[in-house]
């Protein structure tokens, strides 16, 4: 049994056609423990999504499912919690965040959650 990486859903939804909420769905049935940060506080993955910036502690990865224009609310935030990586997915790619990242030793990964996941690369 792979060990479990608490992750963190930033622009979670509860609409099913969006990626964040399929990668929730995936998230959880592979047994990461998922908390998820969006607009509204809907429930995900019988998962409350949170709003603002809550207080969190040991989170493994963060997954972004916000375009590069809203990121940077979230950079001190993620940076603060120090987590080991944060995926990049496709429509997030951001080198400027990326670098900020590398340089306090977070991996910075683009990639796709969902295929991570599906592929046993998660």
């Amino acid at each position: 049994m792979k060990p479990t990486k608490k992750t963190l859903v930033i622009g979670a939804s509860d609409n099913p056609e969006r990626y964040s909420y399929k990668a929730m769905h995936l998230l959880k049935r592979h047994g990461h423990p998922i908390i998820g940060i969006g607009k509204k506080a809907v429930q995900v993955a019988d998962t409350t999504v949170q709003t603002g910036l809550p207080e969190l502690s040991d989170i493994d990865t963060v997954t972004l499912y916000v375009n590069p224009v809203h990121q940077e609310a979230y950079y001190n935030y993620i940076l603060s919690m120090h987590p080991k990586r944060v995926i990049f997915n496709p429509g997030t790619e951001n080198p400027e965040f990326e670098d900020r990242l590398e340089a306090a030793g977070i991996q910075a990964q683009e990639a796709c959650t969902l295929v991570l996941l599906s592929t046993g690369q998660y």
